[in-house]
């Protein structure tokens, strides 16, 4: 088990994310995505300074260097503002399910950007599972007009593009993170990631004027319990065990176990928010996954 810390990590911040994604899924259609994205945040560094604090006898990220700083910075912009902003609108535009089946195109994005970046090698078959992956995305998000006999997105455009934003997002923090955290303590260079997203979509809710619905999301008390259960899942549990992972392993290996919510959020999708979900997106969902590890052997 200590051997495989990293896939362990990996496959537990997945089951994280999928809970995570369907609690925001439904706060979001209350109080909107930048509220939920907003809050989580805050929400998210309590409790990780809390448990930084008993884990560490540090409560906040004193102790990091300042190239730890800079490159978690960036990866927190990157990651938990540009990506998570387009993923929670995606959250309401596309629902939770077919938005996790798009970000299954993030861990070629993030081969891709390890190779570059960090020199990470990626083998021949590699072409093949980005291919097989992109193959059971477009299984699931493209079907035939019978009328105008053509092939055509059967879901909005534009939270298409929002879910397909969010994994570039997600992939590029993923990256940056792994420059930045070395050695150092996850818990901590999660906080470091979210004070940075919180001071970047400040920012952005200032500038789009925005203050007024996080200001009436308080009034909406079975939305804060949604967020603060996904806060506990998403920013504190979650994030960390991606970056616990990327101590102990390769970013495309932590890119692809992570990658498995598109097939076990179904089942929650069903019961939860009664989705009729067709064979071929079951199958659609499956075959990315088996791109994803093909992409990663």
């Amino acid at each position: 088990m200590q051997a495989h810390i990293g896939e362990v990590a990996a496959l537990a911040s997945a089951i994280c994310f999928t809970l995570n994604a369907i609690v925001f899924e439904s706060a979001g259609k209350n109080v909107g995505s930048m509220a939920v994205n907003y809050l989580r945040l805050f929400i998210g560094f309590v409790f990780l300074s809390v448990f930084s604090f008993f884990a560490r006898g540090i409560a906040f990220p004193i102790d990091a260097t300042g190239h730890a700083y800079l490159w978690l910075f960036i990866s927190g912009l990157l990651g938990l503002v540009l990506g998570d902003m387009f993923l929670f609108q995606a959250f309401v535009e596309i629902g939770s399910r077919i938005a996790l089946l798009i970000m299954s195109a993030a861990p070629p994005i993030t081969a891709l950007l390890g190779f570059v970046l960090l020199e990470e090698r990626i083998a021949p078959l590699g072409l093949l599972g980005i291919a097989v992956t992109m193959t059971g995305i477009f299984l699931v998000i493209l079907s035939k007009n019978p009328e105008e006999k053509k092939v055509e997105f059967n879901r909005p455009i534009r939270g298409l593009v929002f879910a397909s934003l969010g994994a570039l997002g997600q992939a590029l923090g993923l990256v940056f993170s792994k420059l930045g955290i070395g050695s150092y303590n996850a818990l901590a260079a999660t906080q470091i990631r979210l004070i940075a997203a919180f001071i970047g979509l400040s920012i952005i809710i200032t500038v789009r004027k925005q203050w007024p619905e996080i200001g009436e999301s308080f009034h909406h008390k079975r939305a804060l319990g949604e967020i603060t259960l996904g806060s506990f899942l998403g920013p504190f549990a979650g994030v960390a065990l991606s970056l616990l992972a990327v101590q102990h392993t390769a970013t495309g290996i932590v890119s692809s176990l992570s990658s498995i919510s598109p097939v076990v959020i179904i089942p929650f999708s069903i019961m939860v928010f009664k989705e009729k979900v067709l064979p071929r997106e079951v199958l659609g969902a499956v075959i990315s996954i088996i791109g994803i590890v093909i992409l990663f052997l």
